[in-house]
C-alpha cells in the first residue's frame, strides 16, 4: 500500500507539470474558446467584418413652408447627396391629406446632387386651401430609390389658407367656390382627351378590363416613389395596343420595376409608355413606325408586378427628358374606352 501511494502523488505531479508548461504548446493568452479580432475593420458589435452597402440618393436639406396662401404652390427648396453620383432623377407630389390624391406632381427630371435646388413648379399648378403633405421621390442610374429616415424622411406638411378677403366692403354674397383644381392637361397646345378619341384613338388594352382603385391611380405613393400611370387591370396574354400612331422610340427590360416595356412617340406632343409585357412578345421594334389598334406586346407581369396588368403614361415634352413631365392618363384612357371598364 505504501508504494502505490507514492505512484499516484507520482502521477499527480506530473500532471500539474504539463498544465503549467501548456503556454509553451502556443495556447497562451487564448481568451475562451474563440480570440477577438485584432482588425479595427469590425462592425457593430466586436465580432465580424461589416459588409458593403450600396449607396442611395438622401435628403440633406428640405424647405418647405408650413403655410401659404391659396394660388400658385409655395417656394421650396431641397437638396440631394450620394457618394459618387452626380445626378439622380428627382420628383415632388403635393398630395391632399383630405382626399388623398395628388394636388400638384413636378417633374426635375436629372437634377445634380450636391447643390441647392428650387422646384419649378407646373405653370398651371394650383393649390386650394386644405391640408397636403410634399413627397420627395428620386432614384439613380442604377435604381436606387431615396434613403428615407427620420430626421430625412423627404417629406413634409403644408397648410395652404384661403387669400384675404379684400379690404374694400363688398356687398354681401354667397362664399365663393373653391379654386378649380388643376385641368388633366397642363401645357397648352396638347389635344384634350375629346380631341384624340374623335381623331381615332385606340383603347390600349383589347380585352376585359378594370382601371383599379386609388393604389392603381396616377401619383398614388410608392415605397420610395410616386405613380406615374394609371393601371389597366386585365387577363394575362391580352393584346396591347397603340392608341396613337407614332414611332417605337425604344422597347427594353427593367426587371426590377417596368419589366418589358415599350416607348412610343406620337406627333400630336405626347410620349406614351407601357410596362409589364410578357417576356418574349414584342410584336415592335425601335424606329419602328405604328397605326392606331396596332399590337405592341402582351400583357404580363414582368417586372415588379403582382399581377397581371397594363402600366400605362402618358408624358408631356419627352418620356424621362428633362424637360418632359408624367400628366394623369386618366381621362384619355376613359375617353378611349368604348366597351366600358368592368370596375
Amino acid at each position: 500500500m505504501r508504494t502505490s501511494s507514492r505512484a499516484v502523488l507520482a502521477t499527480l505531479t506530473a500532471s500539474a507539470l504539463l498544465c503549467d508548461a501548456t503556454p509553451a504548446l502556443g495556447l497562451k493568452g487564448a481568451p475562451g474558446g474563440a480570440q477577438a479580432p485584432s482588425s479595427q475593420k469590425t462592425g457593430g458589435i466586436e465580432y465580424g467584418v461589416s459588409s458593403g452597402v450600396q449607396a442611395r440618393p438622401t435628403i440633406t436639406a428640405l424647405s418647405v413652408p408650413s403655410t401659404a396662401t391659396a394660388g400658385r404652390p409655395p417656394k421650396v427648396t431641397l437638396r440631394l447627396d450620394e457618394k459618387g453620383v452626380g445626378t439622380v432623377y428627382l420628383q415632388l407630389a403635393v398630395t391632399s391629406l383630405t382626399t388623398h390624391r395628388p394636388a400638384v406632381l413636378a417633374n426635375m427630371g436629372w437634377s445634380h446632387t450636391g447643390r441647392t435646388l428650387l422646384v419649378n413648379w407646373p405653370r398651371a399648378a394650383r393649390l386650394a386651401p386644405g391640408s397636403y403633405q410634399v413627397s420627395v421621390s428620386a432614384h439613380d442610374h442604377h435604381g436606387a430609390t431615396l434613403l428615407r429616415r427620420a430626421h430625412s424622411s423627404g417629406e413634409a406638411t403644408l397648410t395652404i389658407k384661403a387669400a384675404p378677403k379684400p379690404v374694400a366692403p363688398v356687398p354681401a354674397r354667397a362664399p365663393a367656390p373653391a379654386p378649380v383644381p388643376a385641368p388633366a392637361v397642363p401645357e397648352p397646345g396638347v389635344p384634350t382627351p375629346a380631341q384624340t378619341a374623335a381623331a381615332g384613338a385606340v383603347f390600349p388594352v383589347a380585352g376585359a378590363h378594370s382601371f383599379g382603385n386609388s393604389v392603381n391611380r396616377f401619383g398614388a405613393p410608392r415605397s420610395g416613389h410616386i405613380h406615374q400611370g394609371q393601371d389597366v387591370l386585365t387577363a394575362e396574354g391580352t393584346p396591347v395596343l397603340a392608341p396613337l400612331s407614332g414611332v417605337i422610340e425604344s422597347r427594353s427590360l427593367q426587371a426590377g420595376a417596368a419589366g418589358y416595356y415599350v416607348v412610343e412617340h406620337t406627333g400630336v406632343g405626347f410620349d406614351l409608355f407601357f410596362a409589364h409585357c410578357q417576356a418574349g412578345t414584342f410584336a415592335v421594334s425601335a424606329g419602328q413606325g405604328v397605326s392606331p389598334g396596332q399590337a405592341l406586346c402582351l400583357a404580363g407581369q414582368s417586372g415588379d408586378a403582382t399581377a397581371p396588368h397594363l402600366h400605362f403614361e402618358m408624358w408631356v415634352g419627352g418620356w424621362q427628358a428633362a424637360a418632359g413631365h408624367p400628366i394623369d392618363p386618366l381621362p384619355y384612357l376613359e375617353a378611349w374606352d368604348r366597351t366600358g371598364a368592368s370596375g
